[in-house]
C-alpha cells in the first residue's frame, strides 16, 4: 500500500485508538529485531503466508534505511522451485535464539505444530510477536507465548488494514533516545513528509519482483 492510502487510512481511522495501536506495535518490532538483516522471521498459519506484509517491510527496510526490517518469509511448505529467499521452513523458527524475532500472522487457527516451534524459539531467547484476528478463534496459546500482540477486529478494521499499518509505522520518524514516546535506543529517522515524497516517486518506478 502506497503512502498516499496509508495517510488516509489513518485520517479516517483517527480517534479510534488502531493508529496508535499499530504504531505501538511497530515499536515493539523495531525495539525487537537485530541490527542485521535476516533476524526478523515472518511466518503465516498453513492456510495463510502474509506475502503483503513480507513486501511491506522489505519496502519499508528499503526506504527506511533499516535493513533490519527485512523479513525472512517462513514458509510451511516450500515448493522444490522456489528461489532461495522464499525457501526458509518451519526449520528456521526451530532454529531462532537470541537477537531474531519471529512474527506470526495469524487469520485462522495456528495449530499446535506451529505454536510448539514458536515456543521453543521463545525459549532459546527469540522474541515472539503476533498479528491476529479475533474471528480466528481461541488465541490464548498464541498470546501466552508472545512478547506483544495485536489483534484485528473486523467490524472496525481487518487483519489486511492492521497489516499495513503496522509495516508502514515501522519505518516512520521516532523521536531520538530519552524523548517521551519514543522506545528505548531509537534512532532519529527522516521525517514522515519526506519519507512520503520518496514513496510517490517510487511509485513509477517497476514493481518489485523479490515477492
Amino acid at each position: 500500500m502506497d503512502a498516499v492510502r496509508v495517510a488516509h487510512l489513518r485520517e479516517v481511522l483517527a480517534g479510534t485508538g488502531w493508529v496508535q495501536s499499530a504504531r505501538r506495535f511497530a515499536g515493539s518490532l523495531r525495539a525487537s529485531v537485530g541490527p542485521h538483516r535476516g533476524g526478523l522471521l515472518l511466518v503465516g498459519t498453513e492456510s495463510y503466508e502474509p506475502w503483503h506484509l513480507a513486501a511491506h517491510l522489505d519496502d519499508e527496510a528499503a526506504w527506511s534505511g533499516l535493513p533490519e526490517l527485512s523479513p525472512t518469509l517462513v514458509r510451511h511448505r516450500v515448493p522444490p522451485s522456489a528461489p532461495a529467499h522464499l525457501s526458509a521452513g518451519l526449520g528456521r523458527i526451530e532454529a531462532a535464539g537470541r537477537r531474531e524475532t519471529v512474527l506470526v500472522v495469524a487469520s485462522g487457527p495456528p495449530g499446535g505444530g506451529l505454536l510448539e516451534r514458536v515456543h521453543d524459539a521463545r525459549r532459546a531467547g527469540a522474541t515472539v510477536l503476533a498479528l491476529d484476528d479475533r474471528a480466528a478463534g481461541d488465541l490464548r496459546d498464541l498470546h501466552g507465548i508472545a512478547h506483544d500482540a495485536l489483534t484485528a477486529d473486523a467490524s472496525e478494521v481487518d487483519l489486511d488494514t492492521v497489516q499495513h499499518l503496522v509495516s508502514a509505522a515501522a519505518g516512520e520518524s521516532l523521536p531520538g533516545p530519552g524523548a517521551a514516546g519514543g522506545p528505548p535506543g531509537s534512532r532519529l529517522r527522516r521525517p514522515f513528509r519526506d519519507r512520503l515524497s520518496r514513496l510517490v516517486d517510487h511509485l513509477s518506478a517497476p514493481p518489485p519482483t523479490r515477492w
